[in-house]
């Protein structure tokens, strides 16, 4: 083990300062009495953690500092959650009880502590049952929305100081945290903390693309920054002529945004043109914000010509996390679009601090569009039935979608997320009248079930009696309360078909001579690759197995030798040494054996790129890249079956797919040029080529065999140096 110098003098001095600051931080919201309050946690903190160390060597109470420092300073929470945040790991990780902390603190702070002790082992990565914890952590939320907001500052210091853990740790750690503390920041209306969460997850997750996309930022800085001033300047005289008090200033976006744009337009740094947003913070009373706002747009609008579809007004109807701005993006001065914000002080602190500030502004009586939300995750919660793993899915598509407003027949405001059908509206109102909807009229107009809903929309829904949920509805429903109470129904009705399938299987086999017993019954699912006996029952039922299917079964039994089994075995049967004659390209699991994989075709690994192993029921290993689009969501949800990879350090030759996406000006002997530097400067094959050509556009998708990523980059590069060509990125899947 690495012995660590300590100069115990000079860490006690360190301490001292951290917790100077930490009390300079928490000015703001200090009452009597709270800053001995404070103080009798930090003692405890330090007392119980005192010989305990980070990976880093550091003493380990530089952590729950660090955590109620986030806690005050970024999310502006008061000395209830400040004393929790410092007291986080001392009932997980020291002799002291829940009932030691309830004497000395109160049963408010015992129940904060007890949310976060429970919700800490949520991702352990030895645990199947992450998805399950998930449902547990948003019950704290519904709970305790302090206990959410502690866990993301805790959550925030372990992402900024991951370094000095093992690579597998920090893979795991930033996926869950990109696939769903992100997100949940992202809800709870703390921007600056979910955009930091994202670059740190990139900075693990994607190394080269974050180092790349950072070092360009550098290099470009000081042109930004003039650009900044100069499309500034002349917004600030007329604010200043106009009496209007108000910050103006450019915001970098952050990389991991940057990075989305290049991947979803498939462009390169260069075409990114928003890369900052200009931001104008006016100081005004409450009652005049509206006013002031829409004043401010009109003298930015008279400056610079607006994109007329580019203005998002949310100081009319502020968006469900209470995040209250004005945007618009206009025509800068050297032919460049600029997002302009526009917001108060009171609406920019709420963007900042999300929750917190929400609360110190919110009128006591009114029903915001939070406790709408949280409202809303109680009910969601309210459905065991439910799989988790659908429930987290469910859950995280409907906490990053923009909302859009709707409207009954009687003029009632609903809040919908964006892209929501007139089949979710059906369900926001009501349950049964979701399952019984066979139409609505949008704006007096009949349409169907799936339509998509704009912005303002006016609905009538139409039902019958005789209407029950259809499985179809799964695909183009949006909301997490509509795809639950459908997929409820369903497995009802499923669950009373499989019934009588399990009637008429005992009367086949019956006349086939099986016995009827689970023993061969699992067999018989095994063999027909259904994944439980239900699913079995139910396809007997539908008649997609009839007597011709079992008879082919019954002979395959008696031709089986013993020991041969239809059964795919469990997953830990998977993992076994194989004998291959040819040369292993990739070495798999803790002591990096040789065993059985195939490329995951979702992102086609090749040499050189940052590898895992993820161990599937069915399909034995499947190799995925670290950036993988599916790499999030499999070790946030599955981290127990997550396994080390790395390619052998002595490569065969052997060719890997990977799809390139070329985009340029369509011109006579392109496709011809392309091929050339790939088949005869290369010598690569091409196995498939399919290329689109509009209104002189050119976009084609070339899937390639190479053996390892030097060369794939040095072929993208002779590429781009055709005349013509404006773009090329490499993409992920084969489809």
């Amino acid at each position: 083990m690495e012995e660590f110098e300590i100069d115990i003098e000079a860490e006690n001095k360190e301490i001292r300062k951290r917790y100077r600051a930490l009390l300079r931080a928490c000015k703001p919201t200090l009452q009597r009495g709270d800053k001995q309050e404070i103080r009798r946690a930090f003692d405890l903190a330090l007392e119980s953690h005192k010989d305990m160390r980070r990976k880093s060597g550091e003493p380990y109470i530089y952590h729950p500092i660090a955590v109620a420092q986030i806690a005050a300073e970024e999310i502006g929470l008061g000395t209830t959650s400040i004393v929790c945040a410092l007291l986080h790991d001392v009932v997980e990780d020291t002799a002291i009880t829940l009932q030691e902390i309830e004497a000395q603190f109160g049963k408010k702070v015992a129940r904060i502590i007890d949310g976060l002790t429970k919700i800490s082992g949520i991702f352990d990565p030895n645990s199947s049952m992450q998805a399950e914890n998930f449902r547990k952590m948003l019950l704290t939320l519904a709970d305790d929305v302090r206990v959410i907001l502690i866990k993301l500052a805790d959550r925030l210091h372990n992402m900024r100081t991951m370094e000095f853990m093992a690579r597998h740790k920090q893979l795991k750690i930033a996926s869950e945290t990109s696939y769903l503390y992100a997100p949940l920041a992202h809800r709870l209306g703390l921007y600056a903390i979910k955009s930091e969460l994202e670059d740190l997850s990139m900075k693990y997750t994607d190394p080269d693309t974050y180092k790349f996309i950072a070092r360009k930022l550098n290099e470009k800085k000081a042109e930004r920054e003039k650009f900044v001033a100069d499309f500034i300047e002349p917004v600030k005289t007329i604010l200043e002529e106009q009496g209007i008090k108000a910050q103006v200033f450019g915001r970098p976006k952050s990389i991991y945004s940057i990075w989305n744009k290049m991947r979803k337009k498939s462009i390169p740094f260069e075409e990114v043109y928003d890369l900052f947003a200009i931001r104008i913070i006016i100081d005004t009373p409450t009652e005049r914000e509206k006013t002031e706002c829409w004043k401010v747009y009109s003298i930015v609008t008279d400056l610079y010509r607006p994109n007329p579809d580019r203005l998002r007004d949310w100081v009319s109807s502020p968006k469900g996390n209470g995040y209250e701005s004005l945007h618009t993006t206009v025509m800068g001065p050297r032919g460049q679009w600029v997002e302009v914000q526009i917001r108060t002080k009171r609406m920019n602190e709420i963007a900042e601090k999300g929750f917190a500030a929400h609360w110190k502004y919110k009128e006591s009586n009114s029903d915001s569009g939070l406790d709408q939300w949280i409202q809303k995750v109680r009910n969601l919660l309210s459905s065991p039935e439910q799989n988790a793993m659908d429930f987290v899915d469910d859950f995280k598509m409907n906490l990053f979608s923009d909302e859009i407003f709707i409207f009954t027949p009687k003029g009632t405001l609903v809040q919908l997320p964006n892209g929501a059908t007139a089949l979710d509206f059906a369900f926001e109102i009501h349950s049964d009248i979701g399952a019984t909807c066979i139409g609505a009229k949008v704006n007096h107009k009949l349409v169907p079930l799936s339509h998509p809903l704009q912005n303002g929309d006016q609905v009538e829904i139409i039902t019958s009696s005789k209407q029950t949920p259809k499985e179809d509805w799964l695909n183009f429903v949006v909301t997490a309360k509509a795809k639950s109470k459908i997929r409820s129904s369903l497995k009802e009705e499923k669950r009373r078909v499989a019934e009588d399938g399990k009637e008429i299987l005992e009367r086949k086999l019956k006349s086939l001579k099986i016995t009827y017993n689970t023993d061969n019954i699992n067999k018989i699912a095994n063999y027909f690759k259904y994944p439980s006996s239900q699913e079995l029952f139910y396809n007997v039922a539908k008649g997609v197995i009839d007597i011709k299917n079992l008879r082919d079964y019954a002979e395959s039994e008696k031709t089986n030798t013993p020991g041969q089994s239809h059964f795919s075995s469990h997953v830990s049967g998977l993992v076994e040494k194989i004998n291959k004659k040819e040369v292993d390209t990739i070495l798999i699991g803790d002591d990096y054996q040789q065993v059985d994989y195939t490329l995951a075709p979702c992102c086609n690994p090749i040499p050189g790129d940052d590898i895992f192993g993820f161990l599937t029921v069915n399909d034995g290993i499947k190799i995925h890249r670290t950036s993988c689009p599916n790499a999030s969501k499999l070790m946030a949800s599955y981290g127990y079956r997550i396994l080390k990879a790395k390619w052998a350090s002595s490569q065969p030759n052997i060719a890997f797919l990977t799809g390139l996406r070329i985009v340029g000006i369509d011109d006579v002997g392109l496709i011809n040029k392309i091929t050339n530097v790939i088949s005869r400067e290369y010598n690569v094959n091409i196995r498939s080529l399919s290329i689109t050509s509009n209104e002189g556009i050119f976009e084609g998708n070339i899937m390639v065999f190479v053996n390892h990523i030097e060369q794939l980059e040095d072929l993208m590069k002779t590429l781009k140096q055709i005349s013509g060509i404006t773009g090329i990125t490499r993409y992920e899947a084969d489809n």
